[in-house]
């Protein structure tokens, strides 16, 4: 595949259609995403919610996405890349559909159960890439694909505010949305699978998932062939893959994650998501009562910030280059300038420095978020790659239920309250790091407990 290069030579490919076709997949699902979620207060207002009642149902999504995402990611590892992303996929458009049909609040809480279990088709993509390319290439392709992702998640509220405008905008832009994820469910199918699984088959040989099946069937012949599947992957051909051994399997490898010594690096994840969160937990509020800037200028500074991280997507390859392909060190220096950064704007006297420190936060938090992911999944191992995006998805899940809280008791000493505590989470994740430098440095010979 044109993506993925040598092993060991630092000649750099054009991706391939595949992997472009991806890419526009993710733009195509937080575009749609984007047009909707902004609006979700509004509706649920107009229907006649409490506050309270308006929180429960947020919180329930957030539980379900918190709950389902190490399991569905684990799934994809069982049944296959392709298979379980069409399926996230169009449970994610009939979600939105019944959102679009959503006449009262009962409707609308049940709209949200699919999409809160099933909408975790970024990762799945993001396994699938991982699959499909090198280690070395592996941070660059990611980088591109949530870059992707981001220019959707920016062009997506431009839309969806301006059909909103209209009469029964909200049920048209769900309608839209729900359009879009069938749209992108024709495009996976569409992809060409057999060519890039027999490019992944070459790129990563491994017998693993015949010894979890043998040991879950209990007598399976010693011979038993292992088939390529379409995501790079493997699963073993017996006729009896259930239902029931597809969930003794994915509880199986959750064991061996859970059994793993990787509790450090989901530790980092999870500090350094909740010290980012905190900084914009109260953004808007703290900058006009600290400037006296007006909502609408702090709207476009987001903006500003979020085009610079779909920007700096595009140059992780870069960066990575110039640290040799050494994430870990990339990892701990942008994690140093996030604190740096967040530190800068809580003690700002003008509101040049606050922009100051978005335009490098923005950089400093995309590559993070991508070095983090690929130091994961170099730790535990492709042939887990769904299970651990899963995990990490379920570790900044548990960052969003913690930060309103902290965000709250923070506020009630100082608007900066928030940014402070996150810097000192931030700083206990680079301790952290220092700490266990040996054991990142040599990640690519640290493998999974066998079981």
């Amino acid at each position: 595949m044109g993506a993925t290069g040598p092993p060991g030579g630092e000649a750099h490919h054009r991706p391939g259609p595949f992997v472009r076709c991806l890419y526009f997949v993710g733009f195509l699902d937080l575009f749609g995403v984007s047009m909707v979620v902004p609006l979700l207060s509004l509706h649920i207002k107009s229907l006649g919610a409490s506050p309270t009642i308006a929180g429960i149902i947020g919180s329930l999504y957030g539980f379900l996405q918190l709950v389902s995402s190490t399991f569905v990611g684990c799934w994809s590892d069982v049944v296959g890349r392709k298979q379980s992303l069409l399926a996230c996929i169009l449970f994610s458009a009939l979600g939105y559909l019944l959102l679009g049909m959503s006449t009262n609040v009962f409707l609308f809480a049940i709209a949200r159960v699919p999409v809160g279990i099933f909408k975790h088709t970024l990762s799945i993509s993001k396994a699938l890439l991982s699959d499909l390319v090198s280690e070395r290439e592996r941070p660059l392709i990611i980088g591109h694909f949530n870059a992707a992702s981001s220019i959707g998640f920016i062009l997506g509220p431009v839309v969806g505010g301006y059909l909103t405008e209209r009469e029964g905008g909200f049920y048209l832009t769900s309608f839209i949305c729900s359009s879009i994820f069938i749209l992108n469910a024709g495009l996976v199918w569409m992809l060409p699978w057999d060519e890039e699984n027999t490019v992944s088959s070459k790129h990563e040989q491994t017998t693993c998932n015949r010894k979890m099946t043998e040991n879950i069937l209990g007598k399976v012949n010693q011979d038993s062939q292992i088939k390529a599947v379409a995501n790079g992957t493997k699963k073993c051909d017996v006729p009896l893959w259930s239902p029931w051994i597809q969930v003794v399997s994915v509880l199986k490898r959750i064991k061996s994650i859970a059994c793993s010594d990787m509790w450090d690096i989901f530790l980092v994840r999870l500090l350094m998501s909740v010290a980012v969160m905190l900084y914009y937990s109260n953004f808007v509020l703290a900058i006009e009562e600290r400037f006296g800037v007006k909502p609408k200028l702090t709207g476009y500074l987001i903006s500003y910030g979020s085009t610079l991280g779909a920007l700096a997507g595009f140059l992780v390859g870069t960066i990575t280059r110039l640290y040799q392909h050494n994430t870990y060190t990339i990892l701990l220096h942008s994690s140093v300038l996030t604190c740096t950064l967040i530190l800068l704007y809580s003690l700002a006297l003008s509101i040049w420095t606050v922009i100051l420190s978005s335009t490098f936060l923005a950089f400093s938090t995309t590559v993070g978020r991508t070095c983090i992911t690929d130091l994961e999944l170099t730790l535990g191992g492709n042939h887990a790659s769904g299970t651990l995006i899963g995990i990490g998805q379920s570790v900044t899940s548990v960052g969003r239920i913690i930060v309103p809280l902290l965000s709250g008791i923070a506020q009630e000493f100082s608007p900066c309250g928030p940014p402070t505590v996150g810097v000192g989470l931030g700083l206990m994740a680079v301790l952290i790091m220092v700490m266990n430098k040996s054991q990142y440095s040599s990640a690519r010979n640290i493998k999974l407990n066998s079981e």
